[in-house]
């Protein structure tokens, strides 16, 4: 915070980058999918880049065969299909995070979820109407050099590698209502992460 002299960022802002690159967009793990967010109708992903300029670029959405590993965090059947959400984020019109959320096909049929538009408050507000809002996250971080198709769309400089973040959405009786598979250009995030000590 201002005046605390400890060199900290600011949390409120977007952190400045090293000379020569972009803005560098500080990304808040545990807060970000907070109910005061999403019930205000605001995409979480917006709390990335307060004070800039965000677009959701939406790609496609359609029931697919669920992956195998998809297929067991929802409990679907094998050979079930997912309600599968792409879309990609831009920041100034620069490609900064791809995202591919799974859903249960049966659980989401005929609901906005699986709609381009999924109306105020995203697919969250919609679960919730369904009865299984989210209260519980769970997510998992690895790093790795994209795939071309990655590179073209988030249009990559050579040699830069990629974050995945993969979150788990769980509703209250504990079941696994979402599966997000993030891309994040690395060179783009800060990832913050704030939690109390055991």
């Amino acid at each position: 915070m201002p005046g605390e002299g400890d060199g900290r960022l600011r949390a409120e802002e977007p952190a400045e980058a090293r000379e020569g690159s972009g803005p560098i967009l500080r990304r808040r793990g545990i807060q970000r999918p907070a109910v005061g967010v999403r019930g205000a109708g605001s995409s979480v992903r917006e709390g990335d880049t307060e004070g800039r300029e965000p677009a959701v670029e939406f790609l496609s959405v359609g029931d697919e065969p669920a992956p195998a590993a998809v297929s067991a965090v929802l409990g679907l059947a094998e050979g079930a299909s997912a309600c599968v959400r792409r879309r990609r984020l831009l920041l100034d019109g620069k490609p900064v995070l791809l995202a591919t959320s799974s859903l249960d096909a049966v659980l989401v049929a005929g609901t906005p979820i699986a709609e381009p538009d999924s109306g105020p408050g995203g697919i969250y507000a919609r679960l919730a109407e369904l009865g299984y809002e989210p209260v519980r996250f769970r997510e998992e971080l690895r790093s790795r050099m994209p795939s071309p198709e990655e590179t073209e769309r988030l249009g990559l400089a050579a040699g830069t590698p990629v974050v995945l973040v993969c979150r788990t959405a769980f509703a209250a009786d504990g079941r696994a209502v979402e599966v997000d598979e993030m891309v994040l250009d690395a060179s783009a995030y800060v990832l913050e992460y704030e939690f109390d000590a055991p």
